[in-house]
């Protein structure tokens, strides 16, 4: 159940049948329950579902000892969700010194079979539907591009990148009726979507600006058609990023003899990603352009409690009239915690931890982290 000490980032994860998706979320679960992150981390990873959590860590461990694949799961559309707990603060402290008690990451897994073939009937295509709405509340989609197609379509690539993005655009398009039944474009949709090249292992020469380049040179007219059917289910479409932002991914090394689930890039970034571009996007999108108030607000509202827990201020927004305050506050506050970089960034980092604010700590350690991506040449942001 959420309450209102627990921030929500929730991430919608496209990706045709084989991409990577079910070995991405395993190694993403996985790799936080090993010692060494529980031993350095300020907050303990655990899956809200417990089952889930089993099985998930069961296949990282699969993964990890006996270098076995997890099974792949066709039109499994699953919703997971992830509690970050902050550790070392006991209740009472935490409750007088913090706003925030957990940071829950929701990653809807949207089934890419649907992408690919018809559904089989009329009881499939309502699941399909219903399925899309759950996921409508996220702002960051991750769209995987398979870094295994790219090698075998070597050199006529786009053979694979206009079939992918062509798939994915006809498939929303093909929603839209039932998405917009009264004609009405969406305020809540997914407005952040993340081109990611899964099992970059496969691709080691290719840094993510190389990734940029190819998905532009090979299929840049596919990569706009799939904005602009995006765009025709959102309301304010030039509150829209398609396209702007890239990163590389790869859940493990595959070896012929092992999977090295330590040799992991990108997979640590969902997190963040999911925390962090929002922040800064809406900060942006309701400064630079002329958008509904309704919408602003919507936007504003959805990063608020972010923000605040970022900057250090120790009020949620609060329903009713009592809230009134801190929502209009709410825009300085996103735009100062969406400004943090640099130089400042790691000292509001460093204060956060010596003053034990965990929720500080953890989402400027989130912009530090994205910050490092880009350096690394992991992670490509658009403008912020």
């Amino acid at each position: 159940m959420r309450s209102a000490r627990t921030l929500e980032q929730q991430i919608a994860v496209f990706g045709e049948s084989g991409s990577g998706k079910t070995v991405l979320l395993s190694s993403f679960y996985g790799a936080m329950q090993e010692a060494g992150f529980d031993e350095t981390s300020l907050f303990n990873l655990v899956a809200d579902d417990a089952s889930q959590g089993i099985r998930l860590h069961s296949n990282y461990l699969g993964m990890r000892n006996a270098g076995e694949q997890p099974a792949a799961s066709r039109f499994a559309a699953t919703s997971y969700s992830f509690s970050a707990r902050f550790k070392g603060v006991p209740q009472k402290a935490g409750r007088k010194g913090s706003s925030v008690d957990a940071l829950r990451l929701v990653w809807h897994d949207y089934p890419g079979e649907w992408f690919e073939a018809s559904v089989s009937g009329p009881e499939e295509a309502q699941r399909r539907v219903d399925t899309f709405r759950a996921l409508l509340s996220a702002d960051v989609a991750l769209v995987l591009v398979d870094g295994q197609r790219l090698l075998e379509e070597a050199g006529q690539e786009e053979k694979y990148l206009k079939l992918l993005l062509a798939n994915l655009r006809n498939g929303l398009l093909s929603l839209k009726d039932d998405l917009l039944p009264d004609g009405e474009r969406l305020a809540q949709f997914p407005r952040i979507w993340v081109l990611a090249l899964s099992k970059s292992d496969l691709l080691p020469d290719m840094d993510v600006y190389a990734f940029r380049d190819l998905l532009i040179q090979k299929a840049g007219e596919d990569v706009d058609a799939l904005r602009r059917a995006v765009g025709e289910l959102v309301e304010a479409d030039d509150a829209l990023s398609l396209g702007e932002d890239f990163v590389l991914l790869s859940s493990a090394r595959f070896d012929t003899e092992a999977i090295r689930v330590s040799d992991r890039v990108g997979v640590d970034l969902i997190h963040p990603m999911a925390a962090i571009l929002p922040l800064e996007r809406h900060a942006r999108w309701t400064a630079v352009k002329d958008l509904p108030g309704k919408l602003a607000d919507g936007l504003l509202g959805s990063v608020d409690g972010l923000a605040a827990a970022l900057v250090g201020v120790k009020k949620l927004p609060l329903p009713g009239p009592a809230g009134l305050l801190v929502r209009l506050l709410a825009p300085d506050v996103v735009t100062a915690a969406s400004g943090l970089a640099g130089g400042k960034l790691k000292e509001h980092n460093a204060a956060a931890l010596k003053r034990r604010e965990h929720a500080a700590a953890t989402l400027s350690g989130f912009q530090l982290a994205l910050e490092k991506a880009e350096q690394d040449r992991v992670l490509l942001r658009g403008a912020q």
